[in-house]
């Protein structure tokens, strides 16, 4: 890959960094799907930011869980429906005069909601505790000491 080509994924990855670390803060944007860009940004440009980022609380906090196939906490689902139902909302709104954009993102907007209560698994606090305790108690060297 080419230096200007891993520069352009870095770049990118740090953009969607920053936003979704503004979405952490801000109901308006969503955080779980700029975190998943910036993984995918920084696997493509830099091997050393994708360590970093993973080891990040702000990954471990925020998609770990999703990325790893466990699921995400019921707060967590309704937090990043409720982000982007408001930005499509908006979308929705203002686009009063373009009927057939309006359809095609209501039709997004509702595979959104089917995807985050039908297809990822809903975890409880409990369990997510539960596995954020098991990895702090993990090995250094990785091994999980399960069979």
């Amino acid at each position: 890959m080419s230096k200007l080509s891993r520069g352009f994924w870095i770049v990118l990855g740090c953009i969607c960094l920053g936003l979704g670390t503004v979405g952490v803060f801000l109901p308006v944007l969503p955080t779980v799907p700029f975190y998943l860009a910036t993984v995918f940004c920084f696997t493509r440009g830099s091997q050393r930011l994708h360590d970093w980022f993973i080891s990040t609380k702000l990954y471990k906090n925020n998609l770990e869980s999703f990325v790893e196939g466990r699921g995400m906490t019921l707060k967590t689902k309704l937090s990043i429906v409720l982000s982007v139902t408001l930005v499509m909302g908006l979308g929705f709104y203002f686009m009063k005069n373009v009927p057939v954009a309006r359809v095609i993102l209501a039709i997004v907007w509702v595979c959104h909601i089917l995807y985050f209560f039908f297809r990822i698994r809903t975890i409880t606090e409990e369990e997510a505790a539960q596995e954020k305790e098991e990895e702090e108690t993990e090995p250094e060297t990785g091994e999980t000491g399960k069979p």
